[in-house]
Order: C-alpha cells, then sequence, then structure tokens
C-alpha cells in the first residue's frame, strides 16, 4: 500500500499538478476581459469557464458543468479527439468565440451549450447530437458544429439547424482533423469561418482505402474490438479534399495538386487577404503556401520550401500582416527565422519555435536564443527583436490589441504565473489553484559533452559524497520535438521523486529536441535509433566524469513512448553501459507507427526498408541479457498493444527472459488515479531489484 499523502498518489490525483491552473485563455476584443478554463482545485478534474473583469480585477463564473449537464458521457469521437490531445481533464475541455468574446460556445455529453458573456447566460441549443468541436461564426450569428460525420450550423437563437456538408460514404466526415494530423501535424481542426461570417473553409476526410485495425481489451470479452483507420508507414492515408461551404448552401471545391500534395498542414482566413494553405508533399520535403479564391475554389502558389530532409511544422503561420504580406518561419542555415514578406526579421541565435500574434507593427513570437532551456517571447520588427519576458524560465502567451497574457514557470516557484498586461503594464493576474508538490527539488541543469547537450542531475535530498556513488537511472523522452530539459519546476517532480527513492536521475535532450537549429532536428534524418542511442551514452558519460556521485557499474533507464522505444534499444544495444530498462508503450517496430510521423525521419518502407529495420527493435530481441520491463495498455490506438506483444514474442522465441505488464482499460497514457499511481510504485521496485542482482 501507498501512504494517502505520497508523492505518487497526489501527482496522480492532480494530473502532474495541473488541475486548477488556468488554460485555454482567450482575450476579448474590446481588451477589457480575459476568458479562460480552470477547476475549482489542484484535485477537481472538472474545468468550468471563467472570465476576468480587467477593469475591476474580478473573476467570475460564466459556466459551471455541475449546473448545466452530467459531462460523463463521452462519445466515441470525442473520446478519439481527447486521446489526440491527450485530454484526461473533464468538465468544459474546449470552447470557442465570435470575434468579439461576447458569445461562447462549446459542447458537454455531446451537447450544444452557448454563453452570453456579458449576460452570463448559458443556454443549451437543441440541436444534432452527438456534438463536437462548435465554432461560433465571427459575427456570433451562427455556431457550426460536427455531428455523424456531418457539418452544420444552427443559429444562436436554436433556429435553422441544417446540415452544410453531410458525409457521402460509410467512411467519410466532415469538418473533422484526420488522425495524423491531430496526432502529428497539430491541427486540431477541420473547418475555419470566413472573416465575414457567411461561409466556412472545410475538410472532406474520406477513410475507406485506410488499412482497418483492431483494438480488443482482453480484460472485456464481452465487447466487441474496436476498429480504427490507422494509417501505418507505407501504407494509405486518408482522403482529404477541400471545399467552401456557403450558409446558403453553396458549395465551391478547392483545387490543387493533391496527387503531389496530399498532406493538409495547416489553413487560416482573416480578414487581410485570401484563405492560406499549407500543403506538403507525402515526403515533407516540398511544403506550398497557397493563396485561395474562395469564389471559385482555384489556389495559387504564393510561397514554396524545400528540404534535403523535411519541412518541419511550426505553430501559426502561415498568416497575413495587416498590410498583406506573408508572415512564415523559414528554416535558414543556422536557425529557424521569422520572415515578413521577402525580409528576414530574425537571425540566429534566436530560433523560433512559432508565431503568437501579428500586428501592422510587430510580430510576437515564441523563441529561444542561446540557451535552448529557456522560452521567451520577443516583439519582433523589422528592426530587430526586442524580448518582453526579462526572468530566466519558460514563458509563453497570448495577445490581442493593446492586452497580453503571459505565462511564466520558472525553476523556483512550483506552478505557472498568468500576469496580464496592458500595453505592457500589469492590470490582473489569474488566480492558479493547483496543488504545490510536497517535495522540494533538487536540479541542476547543465550542459554536457561534445555536443552541449542539455541536461539535468536531480539527487536524493540530503545526499553527500561521503555517502559514496548512487545508482543511475536514465528518465528521457529523448525523440524528436518532445523537449524535456527546461528552465521550470514543472516536469521534474516525477523525477525528483524518483531520486529521492536512491537514483541519481539524468535526463539527456539529444539530438531532434526541438529549440535549436535546423541540423540539429535534421540529425536524424534516416536514423532515429543511432544518434539518440549515443547522446545518451555521451551525455551520461561527460556527466559522470564531472560528478562522482554516478555510479556507472548501476545504471538503468526509464522512458514512455519513444523514450520506451529507446529504453529498449539502449538495453539491447548498448547493454555494456545500461543494465535494466523500463519500457512503457515502446514503438519496437517502426512500420507499426503513423506514416507522417515515421515517413518524415526514415522514408517509405517499401523503398528503403533496411532504414525501417535499423531502427527497430524486433531483430535484436536475441541480443537481450538485462532485465527489460515492457508496459503497454491494452487500448492504445497511438502505440497500438501489437508494439510490445511483437516484441515480447521475439524475446520468448530467442528464450531470452524478459517482464511485461499490461494494463487493462488504459490508452497511451494511464489517466486512472490508482493506475498511475502504482505504476510509478512498480517501477522502482523493478529497478531496485534489477540493479541489485546487477
Amino acid at each position: 500500500m501507498v501512504a494517502e499523502r505520497s508523492f505518487p498518489r497526489h501527482s496522480a490525483r492532480t494530473q502532474g499538478f495541473t488541475l486548477g491552473a488556468p488554460r485555454n485563455i482567450t482575450v476579448a476584443a474590446d481588451g477589457d476581459r480575459v476568458l479562460f478554463l480552470r477547476s475549482l482545485d489542484g484535485t477537481d478534474r472538472r474545468n468550468r469557464l471563467w472570465t476576468l473583469d480587467l477593469n475591476t480585477g474580478e473573476e467570475a463564473l460564466l459556466a459551471d458543468p455541475d449546473t448545466v449537464v452530467d459531462d460523463s458521457t463521452l462519445s466515441p469521437q470525442e473520446r478519439a479527439r481527447r486521446e489526440r490531445s491527450r485530454e484526461r481533464a473533464a468538465g468544459i475541455v474546449g470552447y470557442a468565440t465570435d470575434e468579439a468574446g461576447d458569445l461562447v460556445a462549446f459542447a458537454l455529453s455531446g451537447r450544444l451549450f452557448v454563453c452570453e458573456v456579458p449576460g452570463r447566460t448559458v443556454e443549451e441549443l437543441p440541436v444534432q447530437a452527438p456534438v463536437l468541436d462548435p465554432r461560433p461564426s465571427p459575427d456570433g450569428t451562427h455556431i457550426a458544429y460536427l455531428s455523424r460525420g456531418e457539418l452544420r450550423v444552427v443559429a444562436t437563437d436554436g433556429s435553422a439547424g441544417r446540415a452544410l456538408a453531410r458525409p457521402d460514404g460509410d467512411d467519410v466526415t466532415w469538418g473533422a482533423a484526420e488522425f495524423i494530423a491531430a496526432e502529428e501535424m497539430r491541427r486540431s481542426r477541420g473547418y475555419w469561418w470566413a472573416p465575414d461570417s457567411t461561409r466556412m473553409l472545410a475538410a472532406r476526410v474520406d477513410e475507406a482505402d485506410v488499412p482497418r485495425w483492431y483494438l480488443d481489451d482482453p480484460a472485456e470479452p464481452d465487447q466487441a474490438p474496436a476498429s480504427m483507420a490507422y494509417p501505418a508507414a507505407g501504407t494509405v492515408n486518408a482522403d482529404v479534399r477541400l471545399a467552401v461551404l456557403g450558409l446558403d448552401g453553396t458549395r465551391v471545391d478547392v483545387d490543387w495538386d493533391r496527387a503531389h500534395y496530399p498532406y493538409v498542414v495547416a489553413a487560416s482566413w482573416n480578414e487581410h487577404g485570401s484563405p492560406l494553405l499549407t500543403v506538403q508533399t507525402r515526403d515533407q520535403r516540398t511544403q506550398l503556401v497557397l493563396a485561395l479564391d474562395p469564389d471559385t475554389g482555384a489556389t495559387a502558389e504564393i510561397h514554396r520550401d524545400t528540404s534535403a530532409h523535411w519541412i518541419e511544422i511550426k505553430p501559426g503561420w502561415p498568416t497575413w500582416t495587416p498590410d498583406g504580406r506573408l508572415v512564415r518561419i523559414a528554416a535558414h542555415d543556422d536557425a529557424y527565422r521569422l520572415v515578413v514578406g521577402d525580409e528576414h526579421w530574425t537571425t540566429a541565435p534566436l530560433q523560433l519555435r512559432g508565431v503568437v500574434d501579428v500586428t501592422d507593427e510587430d510580430v510576437l513570437v515564441s523563441a529561444s536564443a542561446a540557451d535552448p532551456t529557456q522560452v521567451h517571447l520577443y516583439r519582433v520588427t523589422a528592426h530587430g527583436a526586442e524580448r518582453i519576458t526579462p526572468a530566466p524560465g519558460v514563458h509563453t502567451g497570448h495577445r490581442r490589441g493593446e492586452v497580453t497574457v503571459l505565462q511564466s514557470e520558472d525553476l523556483d516557484t512550483p506552478s505557472p504565473r498568468v500576469r496580464v498586461l496592458r500595453r505592457g503594464e500589469p492590470v490582473a493576474e489569474i488566480a492558479n489553484h493547483a496543488d504545490t508538490p510536497e517535495l522540494a527539488l533538487n536540479v541542476e541543469l547543465l550542459r554536457v559533452g561534445n555536443r552541449d547537450l542539455a541536461t539535468a542531475l536531480l539527487l536524493p535530498h540530503g545526499h553527500r559524497p561521503e555517502h559514496g556513488p548512487l545508482p543511475v537511472l536514465l528518465d528521457p523522452y529523448g525523440g524528436p520535438q518532445a523537449q524535456r530539459v527546461l528552465a521550470r519546476q514543472r516536469g521534474w517532480f516525477t523525477s525528483q521523486w524518483l531520486a529521492d527513492q536512491g537514483f541519481a536521475v539524468v535526463v539527456i535532450d539529444g539530438r531532434g529536441m526541438t529549440g535549436r537549429d535546423p541540423a540539429w532536428d535534421h540529425a536524424l534524418s534516416g536514423d532515429l535509433a543511432g544518434p539518440t542511442l549515443q547522446d545518451q551514452v555521451d551525455g551520461l558519460h561527460a556527466l559522470a566524469a564531472r560528478r562522482p556521485e554516478l555510479d556507472l557499474d548501476r545504471v538503468a533507464i526509464r522512458g514512455w513512448s519513444f523514450g520506451g522505444f529507446l529504453a529498449a534499444l539502449a538495453v539491447l544495444r548498448r547493454p555494456d553501459v545500461f543494465h535494466a530498462a523500463v519500457a512503457g508503450a515502446p514503438v519496437t517496430d517502426q512500420r507499426l507507427y503513423d506514416t507522417h510521423y515515421t515517413e518524415r525521419y526514415l522514408g517509405d518502407p517499401t523503398t528503403s526498408p533496411e532504414v525501417y529495420e535499423a531502427s527497430s527493435l524486433i531483430a535484436d530481441a536475441p541480443r537481450l541479457r538485462r532485465p527489460l520491463l515492457l508496459v503497454h495498455g491494452t487500448v492504445d490506438d497511438n502505440v497500438v498493444p501489437a508494439h510490445s506483444l511483437r516484441l515480447s514474442a521475439a524475446l520468448t522465441a530467442a528464450g531470452r527472459p524478459h517482464s511485461f505488464l499490461p494494463l487493462p482499460g488504459v490508452t497511451h497514457m494511464p489517466s486512472d488515479e490508482t493506475t498511475a499511481e502504482n505504476l510509478l510504485v512498480l517501477q522502482v521496485d523493478f529497478l531496485r531489484r534489477a540493479l541489485a542482482a546487477n
């Protein structure tokens, strides 16, 4: 049994100390208020809709699920949408507003609700259920939403409900993002209102030719397997088309070279210019920005990017400036640069992470400079970049007009601070009700080795050199994009708890992790195994040469998803360095993972099977001679259980002992409080026994 106030239980109950923190922040057009979601406290899973009056500094509750509807019933489509976004909270988990911010729409239990912000009234509209992704028109007169594969619209007063587009096949949907768009392209939506509210750009997705996979939870033998369209590497993707749909029933199909540019990466439509589409070739080495004529459906190329490797997707672009110049992020030489029109507005060492807001005076961007562990907001003009977040740490933000909302984290405070500025001056702060971990951090951020690897070292509290060296536990993600070593407290609590169990915990961000230059990202081209594993080895040895606390005769590694792949890879290919591993939801066979992610790094498996073999683990099974624990949710639809099952089968066939812990009913990330809690405890027990036997 775990004590009631143990860290594992506290972390599980608070969803990693995220409950109670403000999220989904929107600034109203008049600059007088801010909308946001937040639960009541650090253990309450149900988000409510709130508003902050910037003139009085007072918060007000706008919509409370407890008084509206029981939100425990979710449609399969909503469950899938939440899985793509890794959403674990309940209540109101998303909303959209009209242009003014006066009308809010959200879905609960598949039903549609609207909230009139000035009057603080919430009303349910009688529409076809289940409802997904409701979005008001900019003028606030209509609500668009998805239901049963249809893209529908209803007047704000609940009248004139109708379908703008209906599926013309069993596997067709309108207005939703396909699997790989939501999972890999950062595109979670599939329709966009026109600025004049008379029509919208919408995606038609046909999955008829996508291979069908079946997820069966062995713990529930009375339930039929769930079928899903899964585009594994080298197989057929969903067919994605676009159309402009008018509220008057008109439809204009969008024309572009879909055969050569099948991926719809992004779309935007604002009042400053034509609708913009970003499309990619399947190999992701060529990307076009297209301007769309919504009256005819014709498109014109206005920009082209090419790469010998792939085009990295960054959020917030393309878009127009108010005077009609294209805003984009370009991978150029040694930096991701902001480009406005034909002018490069930033250069190295600034590495652009995303575009936040565009005005006629400047562009607000998220970026890192020489230190990738810090993320700051910069106000950029043609004359240079000004950092507006002076304190060290990780800063994100939202801006509209004269109002900027800053969310700031650092190594000194456990919870993000959310401040509201008007014309650069603080005017209010949104309260954060997240629990504080009963755990002090003992973390040190370092740069190690020839590649200057960003590294974190966490030691047990009270450990002194005379106590002797500690067993080492590497706790990385290690794969592309998902950076772990950041100058903030959030993200270190579990690693610190592991350290306090008697380990020197080491986290290393290797090549491919975001925040550095294009060459750093492209180092993984054609090989997801070699560079990522070598960076862990090199970083560990470089750190051990500086810190005698590390016992290199007792080294373990744990990870989840790509980190799980890396953990299993480590004990299979470098047993001279790694003596035990816990691999959670590992990608063991790259041919079983999706097209957009896997082909980006490894190419087409039908033409380069040897590249896939080199980055997969099944053939390595006979090499195992270290303790390995595999952990996998039985209904994981991202990294399907077949990954761990196939590796386990190969290990068994080779006569290699290993442990396998299935998690019945669990998807890609455990969300059940008891499971999440005890999973940590079981991992520590396994690692202690494995290293003691070394």
